[in-house]
C-alpha cells in the first residue's frame, strides 16, 4: 500500500515529469508552470466544436467516426494544458497517450482500403482491431521510458505524412492541393519549432524567446486538423464518390487562407454564417 501511495504522489507531484520545456517555470503565475505553453492549447478547445458542427451533414450522411477525431483533439488539448500547467509525470503521460490514440483512431478510420494487406482488404474491422491492439501495447510501453516518449511519438508523423502525400499525388483538385501544401508547410514549421525548443533552448533563451513550444502547439494543431480534413475528403472521394465530396471553407469560400476547411457532400450545404446559425438552433 505504501508503494502505491508513493507511486501516486510521484505521478501527481508538480515537476515530477523528466521533460521540461524551454519556457521558464512559474514566471507569469505561481499556479501555472509553463504559462505560454499552457494557454497556447486554446485552439484545441475552440476549433474542434466548430468542426463538429461543420461536419454534421458529413457525419449523418456518410461517416460519424469523423466526430471521434474532433472530440479526441479536444482531449489532447485538455491533457496538454494539464501537463504544461503542472509538469507532472501524470500530465506528461496523459498528453502523450492522448496524441497516440488520436493518431491510432485516424489510421483506423481513414487508412485506404486499397493499401491494406491482401489478407485484410475485405476486413476493415480486423485492421481496426490490429490498430487497437498496437495502441494498447504502445500505451503500456509509454510508461517504461517517459523521457523518450516525445521522440517516439514524432516518428508516428512520418507514416501519416507519407500516406497523406500519396493521397495528394492522386488528386488533381487545385483547392485540395493548396490545402495540402498549407498543411505540409505548417507541419514543417511546427517540427522546426519543436526541435529548436528541445535542442537549442539556451540559444533561444539568450534572446528572451523561450516560447517555441507554444508556437509548436498552434502550428501542429493547424497542421493536424487540416490533415484530418484532407483525409476525410479522400476517404469520402474513395468510398462514396457519388456524393460528390467537396472541400469547402467557412464562413466563405472566397478567402481560403482565412477560412476553416471542411468537407461537404452533394446536396448538404453548411456554408456561410447564416447557415451555421441555423444548425445551432
Amino acid at each position: 500500500m505504501d508503494v502505491l501511495k508513493t507511486m501516486e504522489v510521484s505521478l501527481l507531484r508538480p515537476g515530477s515529469s523528466p521533460v521540461d520545456w524551454c519556457e521558464d517555470n512559474y514566471r507569469q503565475s505561481r499556479f501555472i508552470a509553463e504559462f505560454a505553453n499552457t494557454l497556447s492549447n486554446v485552439l484545441f478547445f475552440t476549433l474542434p466544436p466548430l468542426l463538429i458542427r461543420l461536419f454534421g451533414p458529413y457525419g449523418r450522411s456518410y461517416n460519424r467516426g469523423v466526430h471521434v477525431i474532433w472530440t479526441m483533439l479536444i482531449v489532447v488539448g485538455i491533457c496538454s494544458a494539464y501537463f504544461h500547467a503542472t509538469l507532472s509525470l501524470l500530465g506528461q503521460l496523459l498528453d502523450e497517450l492522448a496524441i497516440l490514440w488520436v493518431i491510432a483512431a485516424a489510421f483506423a478510420l481513414w487508412f485506404p482500403d486499397r493499401m491494406l494487406p491482401c489478407f485484410l482488404q475485405k476486413n476493415r474491422p480486423l485492421f481496426q482491431g490490429a490498430v487497437l491492439a498496437l495502441a494498447i501495447i504502445s500505451s503500456g510501453l509509454a510508461f517504461l521510458q517517459p523521457a523518450i516518449n516525445a521522440f517516439a511519438l514524432m516518428t508516428l508523423g512520418v507514416p501519416a505524412g507519407i500516406l497523406l502525400v500519396s493521397e495528394i499525388k492522386r488528386c488533381q483538385n487545385k483547392r485540395v492541393l493548396r490545402l495540402g501544401a498549407r498543411c505540409g508547410a505548417m507541419w514543417i514549421l511546427a517540427i522546426t519549432c519543436w526541435i529548436n525548443d528541445r535542442l537549442f533552448c539556451e540559444t533561444w533563451a539568450s534572446i528572451n524567446f523561450p516560447y517555441l513550444h507554444a508556437v509548436w502547439h498552434v502550428l501542429i494543431f493547424i497542421a493536424s486538423y487540416t490533415g484530418c480534413v484532407l483525409f476525410a475528403y479522400f476517404d469520402a472521394k474513395n468510398m462514396v464518390p457519388e456524393k460528390d465530396p467537396e472541400l469547402r471553407y467557412w464562413p466563405t469560400d472566397k478567402i481560403e487562407f482565412l477560412g476553416i476547411p471542411y468537407v461537404g457532400l452533394s446536396g448538404l450545404q453548411v456554408g456561410g454564417l447564416e447557415s451555421f446559425k441555423q444548425h445551432l438552433i
